[in-house]
């Protein structure tokens, strides 16, 4: 039997949730379009992120360590899979759309710069006058302008609901910047899970990480109230051998007490809220998807930590130090002299201004690409 688009929508229509968006109420698109013969609208966006020269990118995109540091530390790419994963586990507990989470998941850090946060703070500073940079911002710009990959459009010409909920994606570490997407409104309930997923992967996967470098030893932890919880719940001492499948058993330990917190919490919530309609999600003063009170307590915790104990680590902070540097670096000369920059980016000067576009084309380069590009540019011995 083949299930076309159709068939696919009614089983949305039946399976879903009442609170959940359904692809065939979607908003549309800017640029009409067919519709699909075999996928939903959502599940089109999301292919057509991941087929982009953007996703591909994230595979040499730090997202803590430096991708020549180790082939098994997260990268951009690892940590997006992982965010999307966890989408998609929330997503099908709670009887939401899971392509559309996945969708949200997945084009969330296509914006972000080299070098993780450093990448991304040191453009922010060095673009304070001309727009400042934000990588949801710009994960938004990739998807609606940066990409070209049709004749009649620039752009992906995704669904109003995944553009909405890239917009509105938000941590502590990414604030959004919603104009044009009615900002006094929440976030929908899919947009909303991917924000804890987010947050969910990183703090799971930094800590793994971090372990695995050796910049946290196991008693570091012992301070924290969910180290001490996850440390019973595997049955691992201080004093025994801390082993790869200790620490494996650990982390798994930890995203299963997160996934577990969010979705008993949020069905609290949606139950105590009489939620019923993706415009009650929205219309509700706070985020439905949460942590119950006495988690977030401990999540702070752990955050609190890896910042301080992890992130400002010394042998991080050199790197994020170079990194500012190299990329501003970069950043001035292209300013001085835009003749050197690659042809095809010239081209946009005709449309956007020089800031801009010097921007765009450093927040596009893969780590390898920036440290290879600032050689060509500063070292008298490297071919241009």
């Amino acid at each position: 039997m083949l299930y076309k688009r159709e068939k696919l929508e009614e089983i949305e229509t039946a399976v879903l949730a009442p609170y959940a968006l359904k692809s065939a109420e979607s908003h549309g698109r800017v640029h009409p379009e067919n519709p699909s013969a075999t996928r939903t609208a959502f599940e089109r966006d999301r292919d057509r992120i991941i087929h982009t020269t953007a996703f591909r990118r994230l595979e040499y995109k730090t997202q803590v360590f430096v991708n020549y540091e180790g082939d098994h530390y997260r990268t951009r790419l690892t940590h997006t899979l992982e965010v999307a994963q966890l989408g998609r586990s929330l997503a099908r507990g709670l009887g939401v759309n899971q392509d559309l989470t996945e969708a949200i998941c997945l084009a969330h850090d296509l914006g972000h710069s080299p070098f993780g946060h450093a990448g991304e703070h040191i453009l922010n500073r060095l673009m304070k006058e001309h727009g400042g940079f934000n990588h949801n911002t710009q994960s938004f710009r990739v998807v609606t302008e940066l990409e070209e990959r049709y004749p009649g459009f620039k752009g992906l010409n995704l669904t109003y609901e995944t553009r909405e909920g890239m917009l509105k994606h938000e941590t502590d570490y990414d604030k959004s910047d919603a104009a044009g997407y009615e900002p006094n409104k929440r976030a929908s309930l899919e947009a909303q899970i991917a924000n804890l997923a987010d947050e969910s992967a990183y703090n799971a996967h930094d800590l793994d990480d971090g372990l695995r470098a050796g910049l946290l030893l196991p008693h570091d932890l012992d301070e924290l109230t969910i180290w001490q919880e996850l440390k019973e719940a595997v049955g691992w001492e201080n004093g025994r051998a801390f082993t790869p499948l200790i620490r494996h058993e650990l982390i798994r330990e930890l995203i299963g007490l997160t996934m577990r917190d969010i979705l008993q919490n949020t069905a609290d919530n949606l139950a105590a809220y009489q939620i019923d309609s993706p415009e009650k999600v929205q219309a509700h003063t706070d985020n439905l998807v949460s942590y119950s009170a006495e988690f977030a307590i401990k999540v702070r915790q752990l955050k609190s930590f890896l910042f301080q104990r992890m992130y400002r680590h010394y042998r991080l902070m050199r790197m994020q130090t170079k990194a500012e540097r190299f990329i501003s670096e970069i950043f001035h000369a292209y300013i001085q002299e835009p003749q050197m920059l690659p042809t095809n980016t010239q081209k946009q000067l005709n449309e956007l201004p020089l800031h801009r576009v010097v921007t765009d084309y450093i927040a596009g380069m893969t780590d390898r690409f920036a440290l290879d590009e600032w050689q060509k540019l500063f070292d008298p011995y490297q071919p241009a």
